[in-house]
């Protein structure tokens, strides 16, 4: 992994903790949730104050997230609000934690010069020892303070200072002043600078988590279903839910048209086609030639043309298949027939826009897992695992890739692949239709056989 780190595909955008000021109160952060110090000197944190180099030194990658189900946090300052989310458990907390620094900007970085600021993602399941309690998480709530409690202090000072001002007599009451100027000692003037971090919640119904094996679940769709990396039997019962596995691809399928979940990428507007097949066929033979130690050269697309002749009737079906949509693509060819029952149909498509636009794209990079690039971009938990299966000649070729065609332009990168990122009306807005054509009277490429029930 040193040469992802190297080039800043790996542990990138983290928060560098090295004042001795940060470090203590981290220290109080960390002992007051999980009753455990640091001795490290400096270290990086993502966006729930997480570091790399701490989970090493306890020995513990879950030291702040005990359950896998209530992340804990630790906010030492707002501009964790950009960095990465680590040891992903669940792939709506860092859009959670995100939002809550943004809506609390103000008051959290006012917190944050004083002290820092603990808290956790809390739902109505406190442990996940069977698929089926996943189904019973529909809302987080996110409750946070300062080690030293100057929230609920500034709290209990506002209704004393209320108590004050409603009773007549208040003045004459010696207690209440004395409480009143206490607390005022550590919240401040809270009259004029409030001091308040709010419970927020939010909806969770669709989302991925890494538990047994790695679920999606969608029940915010017309159509609920589970969808499981690992065979669905693994699973026992889940009520009331359709359940797949990645082997159900017809059914996959299926269940995404009804939902209207996914279009082609050569429908896909203000997308250069083209150049996104070209791109996800180099993949594809960089795989094919490394599976069969042939030499990448420098890996240049006239290197990748002369290893495609070298293997001829071997080629990965997958290529075949985007080749001749390719050659459709240019004007050259018939419309090709890709049901989803060849290899290369999911390798043709992206998810429409709509809120779960990113979990949706998530989902197609595991069914399509040779496009190394849409992984990295949308599932870095499955990247970085296929990442260390690979031989060093696909690491080295797919980590020159990625610094130099997406680090280079990451919003660009995204925006090429996926589209603009849709807000909330757009996403809930149909889009207008057009003229039907051909493509659309027979679906993307055909009709999908339905899945054998």
């Amino acid at each position: 992994m040193k040469r992802l780190i190297q080039k800043g595909l790996m542990f990138g955008n983290l928060v560098e903790v090295s004042s001795p000021a940060l470090i203590e109160r981290y220290n109080r952060a960390l002992e007051h949730l999980a009753g455990k110090r640091t001795a490290l000197t400096d270290f990086h944190i993502d966006i729930s104050g997480y570091s790399p180099e701490i989970g090493d030194e306890l020995g513990d990658d879950r030291y702040l997230n005990p359950n896998g189900c209530n992340r804990q946090f630790i906010l030492l300052t707002t501009a964790q609000k950009t960095a990465p989310l680590l040891n992903v458990t669940f792939s709506t907390s860092r859009g959670i934690l995100r939002q809550f620094i943004e809506a609390n900007e103000a008051q959290l970085f006012a917190l944050t010069a004083r002290d820092a600021v603990a808290g956790e993602l809390f739902n109505s399941v406190y442990e996940v020892s069977n698929p089926a309690r996943l189904l019973d998480i529909r809302r987080i709530t996110i409750e946070a303070d300062t080690i030293g409690g100057h929230v609920a202090d500034a709290g209990k000072l506002a209704q004393k200072i209320d108590q004050f001002r409603r009773d007549p007599k208040g003045w004459r009451d010696d207690v209440l002043i004395a409480e009143m100027i206490g607390l005022a000692k550590k919240t401040g003037d809270v009259t004029r600078v409030p001091i308040a971090l709010p419970k927020m919640t939010f909806e969770q119904a669709n989302f991925w988590t890494s538990h047994f094996g790695g679920l999606y679940v969608f029940r915010d769709v017309k159509v609920p279903a589970v969808i499981s990396v690992m065979p669905k039997a693994s699973l026992g019962s889940l009520p009331k839910i359709e359940v797949m596995d990645l082997t159900n691809r017809n059914h996959i399928a299926d269940w995404m048209e009804r939902n209207g979940l996914v279009e082609p990428i050569v429908k896909a507007r203000g997308m250069d086609s083209a150049a996104v097949l070209r791109q996800k066929m180099d993949f594809i033979l960089v795989e094919a030639a490394d599976a069969l130690n042939l030499d990448l050269g420098a890996a240049t697309r006239n290197d990748l043309r002369k290893i495609a002749q070298r293997l001829g009737a071997s080629l990965p079906d997958e290529f075949l298949g985007l080749a001749r949509l390719l050659t459709w693509v240019e004007g050259g060819g018939d419309w090709p027939r890709i049901t989803s029952e060849h290899p290369a149909y999911f390798y043709t498509l992206r998810a429409r826009p709509h809120a779960d636009r990113d979990l949706v794209n998530m989902l197609l990079s595991q069914l399509a897992p040779l496009d190394v690039r849409q992984m990295f971009i949308t599932h870095k938990e499955l990247f970085y695992a296929s990442y260390a299966r690979w031989s060093d000649r696909k690491r080295g070729y797919v980590a020159d890739f990625l610094e130099r065609e997406y680090q280079v332009d990451k919003a660009g990168a995204r925006a090429a692949l996926f589209g603009a990122e849709p807000g909330m009306d757009e996403a809930e807005r149909p889009e207008p239709k057009p003229a039907p054509k051909m493509v659309d009277l027979v679906g993307p490429w055909g009709a999908v056989r339905k899945a054998q029930r």
